[in-house]
């Protein structure tokens, strides 16, 4: 089996704080808040930490993808590092039957005045064995960094909210 590794850096106008503590510091409403326009719900099996199943259904203007199911393997709230694993995204652009799994992982950085960088690191192995041609690589990347810039939008639009 081949596994995969895509990396990217996402610049947003929010504080490295405010974005970690609306979007990964473990408030499922914030998360609502935070991703509305994005997901319609979001179901959390567990305690909201490491092990617990976290089910995310998008709006249906999204387009193709329905569903992001994951399992929240580690998050450091100290370091603003959090990954999840059994990662499956159903009606993706990229087909989820194709991967044997799929651990993604964001570490959110200060930069700038105001503003921070959300490292994202996809690590994949698919079934058969091959790498992910460079145009299913970045499409499954877009849809993680919709997620940052989703986020940053509406940290923008109603930053009292997530103070």
């Amino acid at each position: 089996m081949v596994a995969g590794n895509i990396t990217e850096e996402v610049t947003t106008a929010v504080s490295a704080e405010l974005l970690w503590k609306a979007t990964f510091a473990g408030d499922e409403s914030a998360l609502r808040k935070v991703l509305a326009g994005l997901i319609d719900a979001v179901e959390v099996k567990g305690d909201g930490g490491p092990g617990s199943l976290f089910t995310l259904k998008f709006n249906p203007a999204v387009g193709a993808a329905t569903v992001l199911k994951s399992r929240l393997a580690a998050r450091d709230s100290a370091a603003r590092v959090i990954s999840w694993d059994e990662v499956v995204v159903e009606g993706g652009e990229v087909a989820a039957e194709q991967f044997k799994s799929q651990v993604v992982q964001v570490k959110v950085e200060p930069a700038g005045a105001g503003g921070c960088v959300a490292k994202l690191t996809v690590e994949y192995e698919r079934l058969d064995g091959t790498p992910l041609s460079p145009v299913d690589q970045a499409k499954l990347m877009k849809g993680y960094v919709g997620f940052i810039k989703k986020a940053e939008e509406n940290l923008v639009a109603r930053p009292g909210e997530f103070a």
